[in-house]
């Protein structure tokens, strides 16, 4: 079957590595230019993860991560008010990605080809670029996340993704950059902050290049914000108003002077430092989305594409693994339409649930 993907993140890569293992023509579409590589840190990983990486043949790659070795909460003061749990591995984002990008020829991961918009007729289905081309194919699978132009060409009446009220701030710093101070209640350790209308949460991370040694990882650190005004916060250095994220470089020179200022005024001091220490912090809005269906005829919808679920549920990458195995699956049983209400129904099912479960652990936040 030839299939094409309209994405080249993670829900795209996986379901791309799964189905070329089973013999497919699979090419996916990618608006980045320069690719992926480098945007992640660290992610919590489920069984879903690991089920995948064992079906393509990389189950080392859930050995490479750093070991939060207990679970703590700061209080205001930047003491330890809580602490315990057992051990937790965040696995690499980048390693994770660059592996799985690994089982996909360059010839069948095209760069700076964004979709704008997808159908379907008597003679298979087809994916239309940004460039202008059209690119024909037995299934089109949109990947390509909260923004689909797969999902709006399915489902032009749909609702789309809904604001929560509230952004995440994010820090990723070299270890070194931190106090001695920050790095002692830090490192090794998934860390909590609460406050009314927030919450602060940071955890140790590999290395660009996968590095473990202490002094040459990272710290990950995320802060939930309530933001009204979510327009003047996605307002970039050129005056452009983004729809759902500002990427790091992109913050203007005020709004970062006002996160860290904001910081050091609200959050303990090693959380504080974190962000003073970040020269190019960048910002996520926080939304909810769900639909009706993930199929129409030879149209498909995985990861982010189809569900939103707020972040708190560290579930986005294991969702996108379970939509591409299920996805696999169904292809593999000729696309029937008994195989497509099948892989419908689960993944309408988990994908609802997620969101469900995002909303509440974030009620308190937006």
């Amino acid at each position: 079957m030839r299939v094409v993907i309209a994405g080249g993140s993670m829900a795209g890569l996986f379901a791309a590595a799964l189905l070329r293992k089973a013999g497919h023509d699979v090419h996916v579409y990618e608006r980045s230019h320069a690719g992926l590589e480098g945007r992640g840190a660290g992610l919590v990983a489920q069984q879903e993860v690991f089920d995948l990486l064992h079906e393509i043949g990389r189950d080392e790659v859930a050995q490479l991560g750093v070991v939060a070795k207990e679970r703590i909460t700061l209080a205001s003061d930047g003491t330890i008010a809580a602490a315990g749990g057992p051990p937790q591995m965040q696995i690499s984002w980048d390693h994770l990605y660059v592996a799985t990008r690994m089982q996909i020829p360059d010839e069948a991961y095209h760069l700076g080809r964004g979709a704008i918009g997808a159908g379907q007729d008597a003679a298979g289905a087809w994916l239309e670029l940004d460039h202008g081309e059209r690119i024909r194919a037995d299934l089109v699978i949109g990947a390509d996340g909260i923004g689909s132009a797969v999902r709006r060409s399915m489902m032009p009446d749909a609702p789309g993704p809904r604001y929560t009220g509230y952004v995440a701030w994010r820090a990723l710093v070299p270890e070194r950059l931190l106090p001695v101070s920050a790095a002692d209640v830090l490192s090794d350790r998934f860390a909590f902050f609460h406050l009314p209308g927030g919450q602060a949460l940071g955890y140790t991370v590999t290395g660009a290049n996968g590095e473990l040694t202490p002094g040459q990882r990272r710290y990950n650190a995320v802060w939930y914000r309530t933001t009204p005004d979510l327009a003047a916060t996605l307002t970039d250095r050129d005056g452009r108003v983004h729809p759902y994220s500002l990427p790091p470089g992109a913050v203007r020179a005020d709004a970062v002077q006002e996160v860290i200022a904001s910081a050091r005024a609200v959050l303990p001091r090693p959380f504080a430092t974190v962000f003073a220490a970040e020269s190019q912090p960048f910002v996520q809005a926080i939304f909810d989305m769900e639909i009706a269906r993930m199929v129409e005829g030879r149209l498909a919808l995985i990861g982010d594409a189809a569900f939103v679920a707020r972040p708190h549920t560290a579930m986005g990458v294991a969702k996108a693994a379970g939509d591409a195995m299920a996805l696999a699956r169904a292809v593999d049983l000729g696309w029937t339409p008994e195989a497509r209400r099948a892989f419908e129904a689960v993944r309408l099912r988990t994908g609802h649930a997620i969101v469900d479960y995002g909303r509440r652990l974030g009620a308190s936040l937006g």
